[in-house]
């Protein structure tokens, strides 16, 4: 679920970056518009696991050993 939602933000804070920098909204690009109801899901998602992200900032990263 973890790594889920550190995808879900990426493709977030990517989408947000290109807005920013070109004005281009690459969710809506590729899924027919801001209103399409697939756009409108894949922004709902990457809000949810947004708000689940908030707790990498309030736990403890373990150590791998290589």
């Amino acid at each position: 679920m973890d790594r889920l939602a550190l995808l879900f933000v990426i493709i977030g804070a990517l989408n947000w970056g290109l807005i920013g920098l070109f004005q281009f909204d690459l969710v809506a690009s590729l899924f027919g518009g801001a209103e399409s109801i697939v756009s409108r899901i894949v922004y709902t998602l990457v809000g949810l696991f947004g708000v689940y992200a908030i707790k990498f900032l309030f736990t403890d990263r373990e150590e791998i050993p290589t």
